[in-house]
């Protein structure tokens, strides 16, 4: 015959739920505490580093970060206000070369291709637009910038809300890196908030990457074409 264990009392229960508030209130406390080192952190990390399209110094290089690209191939308008930037700083003779970085995991789905097409269409010579088909996430991107196509000072682009963060994690991959935020798609109100939410979250991912030192998703051999865009004299 099986034991059976006796009922709870009332002492047994209060020491229970004594137990389960302490706990709840420690995780809650490490999770504020969490959040609230990983907004430091990018803050000082990009200190000084956030410019406008307009007064951003000259670098060699921008890296556009994927977003967002729609079955038909055409970048929606959050990605394609980063590409407008990067368009109108090459065309200003601020940067020599651009690296498209996006997500080209899937079969039938490429950041990077309609990123590249985008800027040639709008009259950035092929020979100076270089893909990275493996910027899974913005950590994966500036490591790969750095690592496999050898960027050593970039201006990252993205929208507002993200750009800090981007720049953190590009110099946290040995890259002096500076940043412009993108303010224009805040029209559309409902995805910019959730975007603003969901960047909360990737901050704290931000933090924990750099804290265990997390690899790419994907390395690969060291790639030469950014460095020939940079030295290309095509106009």
């Amino acid at each position: 015959m099986s034991a059976v264990a006796p009922p709870v009392g009332g002492n047994g229960r209060r020491v229970w739920w004594r137990r389960l508030r302490r706990t709840t209130a420690a995780m809650i406390l490490v999770l504020v505490a969490t959040v609230a080192a990983s907004l430091i952190w990018v803050r000082a990390a990009s200190a000084g580093r956030i410019y406008t399209l307009d007064d951003v110094p000259a670098r060699p290089v921008a890296l556009v970060l994927g977003a967002q690209v729609f079955a038909d191939g055409t970048p929606s308008p959050f990605l394609q206000a980063r590409l407008a930037m990067a368009r109108d700083l090459y065309r200003a003779g601020k940067v020599r070369a651009v690296l498209v970085s996006g997500d080209n995991m899937n079969f039938g789905y490429n950041e990077p291709d309609a990123m590249r097409a985008w800027l040639i269409a709008e009259g950035v010579p092929s020979a100076k637009v270089v893909a990275d088909y493996a910027g899974f996430d913005t950590s994966d991107s500036c490591q790969r910038a750095h690592r496999i196509f050898g960027a050593t000072s970039l201006i990252v682009l993205t929208q507002s809300f993200h750009v800090r963060r981007a720049v953190a994690l590009c110099r946290d991959a040995g890259i002096d890196a500076i940043g412009v935020g993108d303010d224009s798609v805040a029209v559309y109100r409902a995805s910019w908030k959730r975007a603003l939410v969901r960047e909360q979250g990737a901050t704290v991912k931000a933090l924990i990457d750099v804290v265990t030192g997390q690899d790419p998703t994907h390395w690969g051999p060291r790639e030469t074409s950014l460095d020939e865009a940079v030295r290309s004299e095509i106009k």
